[in-house]
């Protein structure tokens, strides 16, 4: 199918999502683009401002079977995985599904819970595999994480290892809504929920041939040089202690396919790069002392990495 027909499908989830989440247009559009491109998201806000509301809207967009689980510090590992338990009447172990064995998997406040239940999400959001005691256990396709987390410095909440950082595809924040937007959703939940009037725009076969669509957008081998270039500026900055790594840069490559799909393109182009660079680089950058006290943040150091950086002239796909 043309790469038009996989737009307007977008546009259309797009839409139903918009009826629940509103004034949130951008942050909508990087969450699809990400779950078009297999990838996880981490939203990281303070509470309140419809990071659940969004999730919950696009399970219901897109038909996904999702699970919500609050991480507190008393959760543990076999809560998320699933567990044996003994069946006295069959005379053998059954295993239980845990919370993430779904489609769409709602991390809520991923950072206020413990390192040892968090490294449970590690396998399942690289492999899409869980193992426990020994045997492996598929999930179902499509998969996705939503995770969200305070800010750093709240009550409660410790930083997520590097490790667990670099299997987010994305990191976005909701921020406050304007005056207009928030009027808006006082009068959209007067005397009914936004989220009932979401309606389902594609189904999960749809979406796997979305996501298939995407794989197959092409990427110039200029395209490739300026990813490369971007995150090898990232490892030799005077600001920073840790770069970006490959699977930053495959993240990068995957959802700047998934936005030229987007777009209505089968191939690439540097603006589809630098459009979505930050969100996918910023939150994998550990910044050196120097930086601190500089002031200066990720988001500002990326920034000017891809001023400096030449940019490739593509046209037409070549």
């Amino acid at each position: 199918m043309s790469a038009n027909f996989h737009t307007s499908q977008i546009n259309k989830i797009v839409s139903e999502v918009k009826k629940a989440v509103i004034g949130k247009d951008t942050v909508i559009v990087k969450t699809l683009l990400a779950m078009l491109c297999k990838g996880h998201i981490l939203i990281e806000d303070i509470p309140g401002v419809g990071k659940t509301t969004l999730a919950l809207a696009f399970s219901k967009a897109l038909g996904l079977k999702h699970n919500r689980m609050q991480f507190t510090p008393d959760v543990l590992p076999s809560d998320v995985t699933g567990f044996n338990v003994y069946n006295k009447l069959k005379g053998s172990f059954e295993f239980k599904e845990g919370s993430a064995f779904c489609n769409l998997f709602l991390a809520d406040e991923i950072n206020r819970t413990s390192s040892k239940t968090q490294s449970a999400l590690l396998e399942l959001m690289e492999e899409k595999n869980i193992t426990v005691d020994g045997v492996t256990y598929k999930l179902p396709e499509p998969y996705t994480v939503i995770a969200t987390q305070n800010p750093v410095g709240s009550a409660g909440t410790h930083l997520l290892p590097e490790s667990q950082l670099d299997r987010f595809m994305i990191k976005l924040s909701m921020g406050y809504p304007t005056i207009d937007g928030e009027v808006a959703i006082l009068k959209a939940k007067y005397n009914s929920n936004p989220l009932s009037y979401v309606q389902q725009a594609v189904n999960t076969d749809m979406l796997l041939e979305i996501q298939e669509a995407v794989t197959n957008v092409y990427i110039d081998d200029k395209i490739y040089l300026y990813i490369v270039s971007i995150a090898n500026a990232t490892r030799n900055h005077p600001l920073i202690k840790l770069g970006i790594s490959p699977r930053g840069t495959l993240a990068l490559m995957n959802i700047s396919k998934g936005i030229a799909l987007a777009m209505g393109r089968d191939y690439v182009i540097p603006d589809d790069v630098s459009y979505i660079c930050s969100d996918v680089f910023a939150h994998r950058i550990v910044l050196n002392s120097k930086a601190k006290l500089n002031e200066k943040t990720a988001d500002e150091i990326i920034i000017d990495i891809l001023k400096s950086e030449p940019v490739p002239k593509i046209i037409g796909g070549k």
